[in-house]
């Protein structure tokens, strides 16, 4: 990974959050028009698209209990992030279990199944994220959203479950443009469900996955709005800021490079 590249220069600062996520402090002595944020990273992606999970014996059927230390360890983790007060969303969640044990990996393939289904997927400009509640009623959200919304759902029926902020490297299957449900060259966001031996398995809502094949994890939290990429003040009038946009882009890294493999992946 290449060092943060910005303009104008100023001055950097690296630190880590409450979640152990590289956090880059900007600041600058200087007024300028516009601020430009430039990286580069090379990515070998080696996760297995079918990836093959080593649960522990007792887990493998839902319900199942974490151990104290894992209660412990979890936390906030465990806790729904959002108001539920008519039991709408526990309900949601619950109408998934089809019986009294039932596969634990299967459960949750089907709630990330069920927060994309009938869901019309949309790439949100405003920001925030939509409540679990919102996107049930408006039946659409954006990758966030439905990440939100799986998180949620599996906190209500126990799991421990957290947000993923990174990139989706899906290679394009043309050169010719993307349609609007198109991920490629975007950033992304998804989920992670914790399970005993196994540790934390991605699930992925927009696209109906599971594992981490495709996905570059960039920052971790108890919630998407924890993980915004970029967030600063400025010193101006209210009208003064006019915008942001974000552009990403995805090569396969150079072959001639005696140090790439197969997998590997350059991110602009």
């Amino acid at each position: 990974m290449r060092p943060c590249h910005r303009e104008p220069a100023g001055e950097i600062e690296w630190t880590q959050d409450v979640f152990g996520n590289l956090v880059a402090t900007a600041s600058f002595a200087l007024p300028a028009e516009r601020l430009v944020i430039t990286n580069r990273v090379t990515v070998e992606q080696t996760a297995s698209a079918w990836p093959i999970l080593k649960i522990a014996p007792h887990a493998h059927r839902y319900p199942f209990d974490y151990s104290d230390e894992e209660r412990l360890g979890l936390g906030a983790l465990l806790m729904p992030g959002h108001p539920d007060p008519d039991g709408r969303l526990a309900a949601w969640a619950r109408a998934l279990v089809l019986g009294a044990e039932t596969d634990t990996l299967s459960l949750l393939q089907d709630v990330n199944a069920a927060a994309r289904i009938g869901m019309t997927y949309i790439a949100r400009e405003e920001a925030g994220t939509q409540s679990p509640q919102e996107t049930l009623d408006l039946g659409s959200g954006s990758c966030r959203d439905l990440a939100a919304l799986f998180i949620d759902g599996v906190r209500h029926l126990g799991f421990g479950a957290r947000a993923v902020s990174g990139y989706l490297i899906d290679p394009p299957v043309s050169d010719g443009a993307c349609d609007a449900s198109d991920q490629h060259g975007a950033t992304h966001a998804w989920a992670e469900v914790y399970l005993p031996c196994a540790g934390w398995i991605a699930f992925d809502p927009t696209n109906g996955r599971m594992g981490e094949a495709h996905l570059v994890p960039v920052a971790v939290g108890r919630s998407i709005a924890q993980l915004s990429p970029v967030d600063g003040r400025y010193v101006g009038a209210a009208d003064s800021f006019l915008g942001m946009t974000v552009e990403v882009t995805v090569s396969i890294a150079n072959r001639a490079d005696p140090n790439a493999k197969d997998g590997t992946w350059k991110l602009d």
